[in-house]
């Protein structure tokens, strides 16, 4: 009896062994593979929707900036699965009910100025292209971008961001000169120092922008700082996931802002939903 037991425990001990065995074959990290980063996969992702998406005629909205405004599209983060991202927000406000809120999403983590520059810069031109494809006529420009000029800054850094800010509103206004932009405010960070210094300075520089010519002809400003901080000019934590990239409750906030101001744009133009 005891030599039965034996051996069934030495089988199970080599069943186990042999479907580890198996098992760890099945991992990725057994397995030889190219490396291709998040914003490498997200860039190709969104050129081959813009040459695929059958609908980009009826799109009113361009959604246009760095991770804050990609991760409008991720439900759960993917580097930290418990947390939560702008896609419920998006699927319930963004994705065509109504349909003078349809939008395309053209955010890229990790882009800084520069780099939207570039997808801006037709191919004829060694850019990408990404305002230029066939059928896209936005009613309206969405952007938000500039935050990550702040590491790895340039000196003078707001000075720097200001200047780069406004280098892309005039790039996209040049491939898409009959739409009106939606220049949203930096939002503020966990970083007092960097809100004081950066943050703060440059959104009162593009409130400024904006009024001014030729800017005040196709962009509107839209202050979003001012709905994430509390009476002391600190950041509300509770719509952020990590102190800069907002949590779905902050996508939530932007979203509540973000609508009735294109709604009273509409109203104040006298323009019907869905035409320009």
């Amino acid at each position: 009896m005891k030599i039965h037991l034996l051996f069934l425990r030495v089988a199970l001990l080599a069943l186990s062994l042999e479907s580890g065995t198996c098992g760890a074959t099945e991992f990725l990290s057994t397995k030889p593979t190219a490396r291709i980063d998040y914003w490498q996969q997200r860039q190709a992702d969104i050129t081959a929707e813009l040459k695929e998406r059958k609908d980009l005629d009826a799109v009113r909205l361009v959604f246009l900036g760095d991770s804050i405004t990609d991760f409008w599209h991720l439900g759960p983060n993917p580097w930290s699965p418990s947390k939560r991202c702008g896609r419920s927000v998006w699927d319930d406000s963004f994705a065509g009910r109504p349909r003078e809120n349809l939008a395309i999403n053209l955010g890229l983590s990790g882009d800084r100025m520069e780099h939207v520059l570039f997808r801006l810069l037709p191919q004829s031109a060694g850019g990408l292209g990404h305002l230029d494809a066939p059928g896209l006529h936005p009613e309206f420009i969405v952007l938000l971008i500039g935050i990550n000029n702040t590491w790895a800054a340039e000196t003078a850094m707001a000075e720097s961001v200001f200047a780069g800010i406004k280098a892309v509103l005039t790039a996209v206004h040049e491939r898409q000169p009959k739409s009106t932009v939606i220049l949203q405010s930096l939002l503020p960070t966990n970083d007092e120092t960097k809100n004081r210094d950066v943050v703060q300075p440059v959104n009162e520089q593009l409130a400024g922008l904006v009024a001014s010519q030729p800017f005040a002809a196709y962009t509107r400003y839209l202050d979003l700082h001012a709905s994430f901080i509390d009476a002391s000019g600190h950041q509300l934590g509770q719509h952020f996931n990590d102190g800069l990239h907002p949590n779905e409750s902050g996508y939530r906030v932007w979203r509540d802002q973000l609508v009735p101001f294109l709604s009273k744009l509409r109203a104040a133009a006298g323009a019907k939903p869905g035409n320009q």
